[in-house]
């Protein structure tokens, strides 16, 4: 399967493929494939004759850099026209989303868009025998969807804000932010944290706690707490259990022990923790991402166990109130066509579901602004739909941490590879971004609580420059619109 690529109605010299991928008609990213890119064509093999779908980073003129698909397309001879598919996919996804929403009449003010990127798509295939000129169509297709599929997200988001605000349904811990326990302790930093949230996140490590086999240091733990106290926040902690090679202990890294012995210690990590603070964290991020993150290369039914084991030692702490949460990473699952071990997102989500573990709640991680799997910068539709996959579920949905930059960074952060909404990334960037994120997010209705992930900048924190808050605690943009979103949440 090929794609000649065509910038500005003339064929590509150069290209780069960042972020790009395969993706079969169920969703799922593709294994095995190679994507490569020479004299104006990608080129794309995969191991089976399966219709696929090609995504990768694009530019689009006037929006931004964002990571988009084709449909799911034939093997032939003949190569397929890049930007004719992308335009082609942008239409039929907004067409299937406009028919789950039920929006038709109600945006009638957005009509002209509509019709005039359907007739530039039209004319783009009626000189498909033309490619430069099918492409240069096309291109503009896309340029007049992308803004009406945003402009129509933004609409369905504010209808239904505007009734969960009405029913009076945001709980007072929905806006939330993770805590640095390094800073906490500063009078102005507790200060800021109370200005806005009504609840927050104390980071847990499990290789930073129990350095030594069998002993653990709560010391920063019960600082947070001791900070915290009587401060009328709502706390949740966590990642109980997180098998990123950074979330380990070193002992257990050097130890070599099989399945049945990291279980056992993970069990009794959780047991110990939550027994220690039971009394005062009710909400638990009991097992982080491990559909993605997977160090010591658990199979399918180990991943299955391991979640099973963690939610029955939260369970055995005794503490009927306590709400559990298992943390999906990366839920568009870029990572599974070249990471391995481990598992799509909505297969592991419908696993859990099916195994029958006695869960509450499940919650997303999302960082936008990064060159990494997962990480490449998307649209508000993007968001939207990816939060709807979670509405049959039937459990409530946590976005436990969520970030943006505020300005332009280099390395791995650089807009050309990472990608950009709209223009290159700064403090208004970021609050347009997060306003709209928010609105989005909250008026989904089974969605009880958004935390952004880091309150001020850091060196530590995973997209450079995305918190709302400088190094010296200085409000950006960002923090002051949250303020009034806020304001307007529980304004009675």
């Amino acid at each position: 399967m090929r794609f000649q690529v065509f910038e500005n109605g003339k064929v590509a010299d150069e290209f780069t493929l960042y972020g790009a991928y395969l993706f079969g008609t169920d969703g799922i990213a593709v294994r095995k494939a190679k994507i490569t890119f020479k004299d104006g064509f990608i080129e794309c093999s995969k191991p089976n004759m399966a219709t696929a779908g090609l995504a990768l980073l694009w530019n689009i003129e006037g929006f931004g850099r964002i990571l988009l698909p084709t449909t799911c397309l034939p093997e032939r001879e003949r190569p397929y026209i890049l930007n004719v598919e992308l335009a082609r996919a942008r239409l039929m996804c907004i067409i299937n989303k406009r028919e789950d929403w039920s929006l038709f009449d109600s945006i009638k003010e957005l009509g002209d868009i509509s019709h005039q990127a359907q007739s530039l798509l039209i004319r783009s295939i009626q000189n498909i025998s033309d490619p430069p000129k099918a492409s240069e169509f096309a291109d503009g297709s896309l340029r007049k969807s992308i803004v009406f599929s945003e402009k129509l997200t933004a609409k369905h988001a504010d209808m239904y804000f505007k009734v969960r605000g009405k029913n009076r349904s945001f709980g007072r811990g929905c806006l939330g932010c993770q805590i640095d326990p390094v800073r906490i302790g500063e009078p102005e930093y507790i200060k800021r944290v109370q200005e806005l949230f009504g609840s927050v996140t104390i980071p847990i490590n499990w290789g930073q706690i129990e350095c030594q086999k069998g002993h653990y240091d709560f010391s920063v733990i019960e600082n947070c707490l001791k900070i915290l106290d009587k401060k009328r926040l709502s706390i949740t902690a966590g990642p109980l259990l997180c098998f990123s090679k950074e979330y380990l202990p070193q002992w257990l890294l050097s130890s070599n022990v099989g399945f049945e012995k990291i279980r056992e210690a993970g069990y009794k990590f959780i047991l110990s923790t939550v027994g220690q603070f039971a009394p005062v964290i009710h909400t638990w991020r009991i097992i982080s991402g491990l559909n993605v993150f997977n160090h010591f290369g658990f199979n399918f039914e180990q991943v299955l166990e391991m979640t099973r084991a963690a939610n029955m030692a939260v369970k055995a702490s005794g503490e009927s109130r306590t709400l559990k949460i298992i943390e999906i990473s990366n839920p568009w699952g870029e990572y599974y066509s070249s990471t391995p071990n481990t598992i799509p997102p909505l297969v592991y989500v419908d696993m859990i579901v099916q195994s029958g573990i006695n869960f509450d709640a499940f919650g997303l991680q999302m960082h936008f602004g990064r060159n990494q799997a997962g990480m490449h910068a998307k649209d508000m539709l993007q968001m939207s739909s990816v939060l709807d996959f979670f509405g049959p579920i039937a459990k409530p949905l946590h976005v436990t941490e969520v970030e943006v930059p505020s300005r332009h960074s280099g390395g791995e952060f650089d807009v050309n590879v990472a990608g950009v909404w709209h223009e290159k990334w700064d403090q208004q960037k970021q609050r347009q971004w997060i306003e709209q994120f928010y609105k989005i997010a909250l008026s989904k209705p089974f969605v009880d609580t958004v935390t952004y992930a880091n309150l001020t900048d850091s060196a530590d924190n995973k997209i450079a420059n995305s918190g709302l808050l400088t190094e010296n605690l200085e409000p950006k943009e960002s923090f002051k619109t949250l303020k009034k979103f806020s304001e307007l949440i529980f304004r009675r």
